[in-house]
């Protein structure tokens, strides 16, 4: 891990405090350690200082007024700051009265909202920090990267350990952690869902079908889906609307796994080659939140969506308000059929760039279309060349 120097740049002026969100061992604790040494930490994680914390808010207060100005000059760390969300009125105070500068780590703001916990009024930034990216690893392995998933931990790990790690990932943190913090009663239901989402994971939700499979209603299911968006473990894209025709779907959605390796435990996948309908998935996984990423961090802030009419011509993300339309193919070989997606879209919405990213050796251009090796295009999509 400290051979990886990650893309997130974090940078404070004077007197500007931030929150820093990210799924359970992305890195946020590491990263935070590396960019603020001198930083004192507060780690909530520490069942002596969570049950302090939670009896006695005040202490935070009091402890740093104790502290010695030169220890306050870098922002104070709060880590996991959502099981603690008291604190949060004391913060408050300390950065209006004293001027202290916070930075408040966590992997979830839902039970922040719902407990209608003090979020600062917009006196703090927001970042957050994802799996590693494509740019962040030097060597970069494809398959490695579907298979293990891109948590610095598991991505770093051998093939069976990876394996055992993301089975404990599964099964201890992301179904355990939503029942620990209260975010929903009925574990069995709960659980139906989170399976069910592995298998309708990247295709239109069907929140009907989704709900008979859980034995609860289509509400409920739509809950389920908030709750996974909120405690930052999936990515909802939505359709692209810019002009209103019956022929194209605008009101469904899709949703992705925030990590491509969980995503894979979930569906039982484990890839061979660079070939095949389940690499396919996993390659358009992976090139999401390879955008996904850079938006974030370049802080740009431009829709993905995906466009789809009902006759089922498809392009499976669209950037901006319609200028970069991309479809994924995991083939090492663009046949004609393949372009006939974007062929529909650039008719019906006219994108200054229609990109297909595959796993051609060379780029090419066929009419409007750029026929683009994925490697290539990240190039171009980290220095800012693709939007």
């Amino acid at each position: 891990m400290k051979n990886i120097l990650r893309k997130l740049v974090m940078q404070l002026p004077h007197h500007q405090s931030a929150f820093l969100w990210g799924a359970r061992k992305t890195g946020k604790s590491t990263f935070l350690k590396e960019r603020f040494p001198n930083s004192l930490v507060f780690d909530f994680l520490k069942t002596d200082l969570f049950f302090e914390m939670s009896k006695n808010p005040s202490l935070l207060r009091e402890r740093l007024l104790a502290k010695d100005e030169a220890a306050l000059v870098e922002p104070i760390i709060l880590d996991e700051v959502q099981k603690v969300p008291q604190v949060l009125d004391e913060v408050h105070w300390l950065i209006e009265n004293k001027g202290l500068r916070f930075v408040l780590c966590g992997s979830s703001a839902r039970k922040l909202k719902k407990g209608h916990a003090n979020l600062l009024g917009g006196r703090a930034w927001r970042y957050e920090l994802f799996p590693l990216v494509s740019q962040e690893i030097t060597n970069f392995n494809l398959l490695r990267a579907l298979n293990h998933g891109l948590i610095p931990f598991h991505y770093l790990q051998s093939d069976l350990d990876c394996k055992k790690s993301l089975e404990a990932y599964v099964q201890d943190y992301l179904r355990q952690e939503v029942f620990a913090e209260g975010l929903t009663r009925n574990i069995p239901a709960f659980s139906r869902f989170f399976d069910a989402f592995g298998y309708s994971h990247g295709e239109i939700t069907n929140y009907c079908n989704i709900a008979r499979e859980c034995g609860v209603n289509s509400k409920t299911v739509k809950e389920y889906y908030q709750i996974l968006i909120d405690t930052l473990l999936a990515i909802r894209v939505e359709p692209f609307k810019k002009r209103q025709s019956r022929q194209v779907i605008t009101k469904a959605s899709k949703y992705y796994m925030f990590d491509v390796g969980v995503a894979g435990y979930l569906t039982k996948r484990h890839l061979t080659e660079q070939k095949g309908a389940e690499f396919g998935k996993a390659f358009e996984h992976f090139l999401l939140m390879e955008m996904i990423a850079y938006r974030s961090y370049s802080g740009k802030d431009f829709a993905i969506n995906f466009w789809r009419t009902k006759s089922g011509q498809e392009v499976d993300f669209v950037l901006g308000a319609g200028e970069v339309a991309i479809e994924i193919k995991g083939t090492a070989r663009i046949d004609r059929k393949d372009m006939n997606g974007l062929d529909a879209f650039i008719q019906a919405c006219s994108p200054k760039r229609s990109i297909i990213v595959c796993n051609e050796k060379e780029k090419r251009l066929h009419g409007k279309i750029e026929i683009l090796p994925w490697e290539i295009f990240l190039q171009q999509l980290w220095p800012g060349k693709i939007l």
